[in-house]
């Protein structure tokens, strides 16, 4: 398994947003206004992933008095890694999407207002969810083996 590429999460994000903004404009006008905290249940998923780093990074790198992370338990927690930025990068694009969406009809639809303050606490949510995800990948990450920027050169 590799480590995530940031080309890996801006792609992820550039094609939500543009499926997000494309697919607002025959359908805003019939959706129910978002919930103000509808982006922020990422949030939850963004606090498991710091816990899970403090827990398993000093047992990652071995340090004295600490039980040794066992391999599966470790690629299980990269693979959560892996899928929370991953998910953080593709949800980022879709609230990306909408708010390029709603700014220009601020002043003129009552609902963007409401909706652009969702859209910008799921973005803020988004934005830790991927943070959370690439922390955690980084504290699994083997001390032992050479970096992948090492072996490219």
């Amino acid at each position: 398994m590799t480590f995530t590429k940031p080309g890996q999460l801006v792609t992820g994000g550039l094609v939500a947003a543009a499926v997000v903004f494309l697919a607002c404009g025959p359908v805003y006008g019939d959706l129910p206004p978002l919930p103000l905290l509808a982006g922020a249940t990422l949030l939850l998923i963004a606090a498991v992933d710091v816990v899970l780093a403090f827990v398993l990074r000093p047992r990652v790198q071995r340090k004295p008095g600490v039980e040794p992370v066992e391999a599966l338990t470790a690629a299980r927690a990269v693979a959560l890694a892996k899928a929370s930025s991953l998910a953080g990068a593709i949800m980022a694009g879709g609230w990306i999407g909408l708010l390029g969406y709603l700014l220009p009809m601020l002043g003129t639809v009552n609902a963007a207002q409401s909706d652009t303050v969702a859209a910008v606490i799921g973005l803020v949510s988004a934005a830790a969810l991927i943070g959370a995800g690439l922390w955690l990948e980084h504290c699994l990450r083997n001390p032992d083996e050479p970096d992948e920027d090492d072996e490219e050169e």
